[in-house]
């Protein structure tokens, strides 16, 4: 009884581990709910492994957010001249801030938190409130995704083992492909972006402003005529 439970006390560090490598480096790894499934059904599918495995990933999958974090403290001296970084110094700490960053670290696939994580060790931001809220959503999305693959409603690896793939090859072409994206977003200037946005909407805040301003004025000469 010992020996068993030892052996599921080292295999849960080893899911702790796997899940918190694939989350540590930005825009990459590979999906650690399937192989928490994979482990799940290998344990015995219960309430309680059920419970355990979530939590295990989701911590691991949040505190791993931390190497991405003094990652770009490190390279604080660089990552500062980007302009989205010093868009984002701007923002953090506010309530919002910690809304978007709840909501970016829950969605699945799109390693939205990474972005934010590595703007926030660039301008030194306090980690330890985001860790509390990333933690909660990364236990979520374990919940959340876990369920879906244990319930069969992705069934995308059926399909794919007609093509001879499996989900491991279809999670690294993932990878892979939002390295690329994550590159790609990073690159865009997003302040020139907002700028440009803010201008328009103030332009034509001006035009109506004006065309209401104009049509007044002939109402009222209309009248004095």
């Amino acid at each position: 009884m010992t020996g068993f439970i030892n052996e599921l006390l080292l295999a849960f560090i080893g899911l702790f581990a796997i899940t918190f490598v694939s989350n540590a480096s930005p825009f990459f790894g590979v999906s650690y709910t399937l192989i928490s499934v994979a482990f799940l059904l290998q344990i015995g599918v219960t309430p309680m492994g059920y419970v355990l495995v979530v939590i295990v990933t989701g911590t691991a999958a949040g505190t791993a957010k931390t190497a991405i974090y003094y990652g770009a403290l490190g390279f604080r001296g660089k990552l500062i001249k980007n302009k989205n970084v010093v868009l984002l110094a701007n923002w953090l700490g506010r309530k919002s801030f910690y809304t978007t960053l709840l909501i970016a670290a829950f969605i699945p696939v799109l390693p939205l938190d990474d972005y934010i994580y590595i703007g926030a060790g660039a301008n030194r931001a306090r980690i330890l409130p985001m860790l509390t809220v990333t933690v909660v959503a990364k236990i979520a999305k374990s919940a959340f995704e876990i369920a879906l693959e244990l319930a069969g409603i992705l069934r995308i690896s059926s399909y794919l083992n007609l093509l001879g793939l499996s989900s491991l090859y279809l999670s690294l072409i993932l990878s892979v492909f939002f390295v690329a994206l994550g590159i790609v977003v990073y690159k865009v200037d997003w302040q020139r972006f907002l700028h440009k946005k803010q201008t328009t909407v103030t332009d034509n805040t001006e035009q109506k402003h004006t065309e209401v301003t104009a049509r007044l004025k002939s109402d009222i000469s209309a009248n004095r005529n």
